[in-house]
């Protein structure tokens, strides 16, 4: 998630812990060529983060290489190509969802990440463009990226004309699942337990499931998720965050992490909105910590279910 998933939200997460792996941030390709790696933000890493994919938003086969060779240096677990991104500045470059659609240069692109990643490499995708015979192209897809040596793929079932107030389509999960030659990590508005014993049979062939913005909205989701009762204090949750991202982060780019991070954090409050409007309102860091910390300290109270309906 673009400007969340950096190097303090990890380590905030790391603190409740209770995932399988964490993803990075999509990282631009030609940025890793030139930015120090071990110091950046979006790219370093701490050993309690445990397993962590780099996920890369890569246009051009060639520079492939270079960009494999230079982010060996942070010993990444695994690395996964993002071919879902709907955003129109990633499709204007030739990659996310546009690579989707390139199936040759698409298969040059992770033929040569194979060929220069031993690791992990997965690939995230949705389900391509709506008009058409979007579901052959979608088996097409799958193929090609099974055939290029990928390990894994993260679906996640929306097309890529759609925004995320459309529902995902998880009832697509058995039959790609079936079709697929290797394994599906299912994507796309599962925001706790309940999503999947709603509909255990939807589920029944994915290997692993991944979770996006409930895991921003609760730093905690996924430890609660397996079992253990947690009541941390959200002043003290958001403070954390703040200071994780003060010790990473020039203040000026700490502010505008902070800023969306409290925009998914105040949805934990019946009165969240509050919350929201202070830190998009706020002009600098200080007001908005100063403003938030005087909403968090008078014991908001709490919404039993957090929803995540338009945040993108």
């Amino acid at each position: 998630m673009a400007g969340i998933t950096h190097s303090a939200f990890r380590r905030l997460l790391a603190d409740f812990g209770g995932y399988g792996g964490l993803f990075t941030e999509m990282l631009c390709g030609r940025w890793l060529l030139r930015e120090p790696l071990e110091a950046s933000p979006a790219v370093k890493r701490r050993p309690q983060e445990g397993t962590v994919f780099y996920q890369l938003m890569i246009g051009d086969p060639g520079l492939v290489p270079a960009i494999m060779d230079r982010l060996q240096s942070v010993q990444p677990t695994g690395v996964d190509l993002n071919c879902a991104c709907p955003a129109p500045n990633i499709r204007a470059v030739g990659a996310g969802s546009e690579l989707f659609e390139d199936p040759p240069r698409m298969e040059a692109i992770l033929r040569a990440m194979r060929r220069h990643f031993d690791g992990p490499l997965t690939v995230k995708i949705r389900l391509g463009k709506s008009a058409g015979d979007w579901h052959a192209r979608l088996l097409d897809r799958l193929r090609r990226i099974a055939d290029c040596g990928a390990d894994a793929v993260t679906l996640h079932p929306r097309f890529s004309d759609e925004k995320l107030r459309r529902r995902a389509r998880h009832e697509l999960f058995p039959e790609l699942c079936a079709a697929a030659s290797l394994p599906v990590i299912a994507s796309g508005d599962i925001h706790g337990p309940e999503v999947i014993q709603a509909r255990p049979e939807y589920f029944a062939g994915v290997a692993a499931v991944m979770v996006g913005r409930m895991a921003v909205v609760q730093p905690w989701v996924f430890r609660a998720w397996n079992g253990e009762s947690l009541a941390p204090n959200p002043f003290e949750v958001w403070r954390r965050l703040l200071r994780y991202t003060l010790e990473d982060f020039a203040p000026g780019k700490a502010f505008y992490r902070v800023k969306a991070f409290t925009r998914y954090f105040a949805r934990n409050f019946q009165f969240g909105h509050t919350l929201d409007a202070i830190a998009q309102g706020a002009p600098d860091l200080d007001t908005l910590c100063r403003r938030a910390e005087e909403f968090l300290a008078r014991d908001p109270v709490l919404t039993c279910r957090p929803q995540v309906a338009g945040l993108s």
